[in-house]
């Protein structure tokens, strides 16, 4: 068996990948921006230390080249005055490029003079490219040394790009702070994960205690998240339901036993009265008659479990034919009311116009009389009534039956529609299996429609069936 890892694991193992990832990416970018940003400003640094040197030449020689002497000394201070951080090689130069004078104990990239295109460049900064023997690359700052707004020479500042760009405080800086993001997403993902996977864990926990049979669980009723909160409380309920279900399937097995059983024994108990020869003649022929009563009110409900066992498996023929509604309602209504021992007042409301609709008239005959003997059974007043409306809405085809019995218990009405269920009421007046309306809705559903209870009260109950008219 293939061995699955934890919620917590996996989120906390993905999310930690794609943090790293994460702070890579920005730590390249940040990484490329400090050094950017690092070389802009010491080239603006640089090119106002070339301001300053000209001008102090101007200031100190008067303007006369062969005066230009070396300034070291005042680069240095200058240096450190402006935070360069950099010694760049500093040439003064004639007009033409002609070096007159270089800063000691640097790198000289130019020996006797700077390439004229380099000197008459628009461009105050340029970067250098040389050839192989030349390693990195260099930025030139030049600027231009004038008297009396004439030109005498140049300022030329020379410093390898390695230098300009160097820089390490901010890195160690940007490594502590990608490391605590780092650390801090860590933990955050892990503790909140934590949290968010204990209720999941919980009601995983609570499945496994369903699955063996024990529906009295317990799972934490705060939770802040709304969706946990729904899977929490849909489970809660979705196990009371199953706990009061199989409460009800302990007790209708009960009651279907009970119900099989009877005319079994008592069948069993007349014909050996008869074979004992305890009872003759007359009493006899009853006892048999009796017999048969029972035998064939058992082969009803025996009938009644294999056509329940049929429909619920779709192994159940539905055959429709044109039929007009209004009569066929009306044929069913009056047979079942010649059935009846005891005359029950039903009226019908048909249809204002006759509508002729594909169904399976048998099976509807077995809902119609399903709905009126629950109706009938109901009855516990003397002005007993049993109503039939038809009405016609859009595509759909409504037969209501209503009656004005006792109707349904609150507490019951959730579970009419299961099989084997039947009311306290019912249960001690009524022999059954208790399969009628879960069989009538069964076979609603197979044509497309669905049987509903639609109101019950004291004042009487309501069931509604409905029914597709296709054209």
């Amino acid at each position: 068996m293939k061995k699955r890892k934890t919620l917590l694991h996996l989120w906390t193992r993905n999310y930690v990948i794609t943090l790293v990832i994460g702070l890579i990416v920005i730590s390249i970018i940040s990484v490329m921006w400090i050094r950017h940003t690092t070389l802009e400003h010491r080239l603006n640094m640089t090119v106002l230390l070339g301001e300053e040197i000209a001008s102090r030449f101007v200031e100190v020689n008067g303007g006369e080249p062969e005066q230009y002497g070396d300034v070291p000394g005042y680069v240095t201070e200058r240096n450190e005055l402006l935070n360069l951080e950099s010694d760049p090689t500093i040439y003064i130069t004639a007009p033409d490029g002609t070096i007159v004078s270089v800063s000691d104990n640097q790198k000289r990239l130019f020996r006797f003079y700077i390439p004229s295109k380099l000197i008459h460049s628009e461009n105050t900064v340029q970067q250098l490219n040389f050839d192989e023997s030349t390693v990195g690359s260099y930025y030139m700052v030049k600027t231009p040394i004038l008297f009396y707004e004439q030109l005498v020479g140049w300022v030329v500042l020379i410093e390898s790009k390695e230098v300009l760009t160097k820089v390490n405080q901010e890195y160690q800086l940007l490594l502590i702070i990608v490391i605590s993001l780092g650390l801090l997403g860590w933990a955050a993902i892990y503790f909140l994960s934590k949290k968010f996977v204990k209720p999941i864990e919980q009601v995983a926990f609570a499945a496994k205690q369903v699955e063996q049979g024990q529906y009295d669980v317990r799972l934490p009723d705060e939770l802040g998240e709304q969706e946990l909160y729904e899977l929490v409380d849909s489970f809660k309920n979705m196990t009371d339901r199953l706990e009061q279900l199989e409460s009800l399937r302990k007790e209708l097995l009960a009651g279907v036993t009970h119900e099989l059983k009877t005319p079994v024994t008592s069948i069993s108990g007349l014909l050996q009265a008869v074979k004992d020869e305890v009872v003759t003649g007359e009493e006899a022929k009853e006892f048999l008659e009796i017999s048969l009563k029972e035998t064939n009110r058992l082969q009803h409900m025996i009938g009644d479990l294999v056509e329940f066992n049929s429909l619920h498996a779709k192994q159940f023929p539905i055959r429709n034919a044109k039929m007009e509604i209004n009569q066929l309602i009306n044929e069913q209504v009056k047979q079942w009311q010649i059935t009846q021992e005891e005359p029950v007042d039903c009226v019908m409301k048909p249809l204002d116009n006759d509508l002729f609709i594909q169904i399976d008239s048998a099976r509807l005959q077995q809902i119609i009389v399903n709905l009126l003997n629950n109706a009938k059974h109901s009855f516990d007043k003397v002005e007993a009534r049993i109503e039939i409306l038809l009405r016609h809405k859009g595509n759909q085809l409504e037969i209501e039956v209503k009656d004005n019995g006792a109707g349904i218990r609150e507490d019951e009405q959730k579970n009419i529609f299961e099989r084997f269920f039947r009311g306290e009421e019912k249960k001690y007046k009524v022999r059954g299996l208790g399969l009628g309306l879960p069989f009538s809705k069964l076979i609603a559903q197979a044509m497309d429609g669905d049987l509903i209870l639609k109101e019950s009260s004291e004042k009487g109950t309501s069931f509604l069936l409905t029914l597709p008219i296709y054209k």
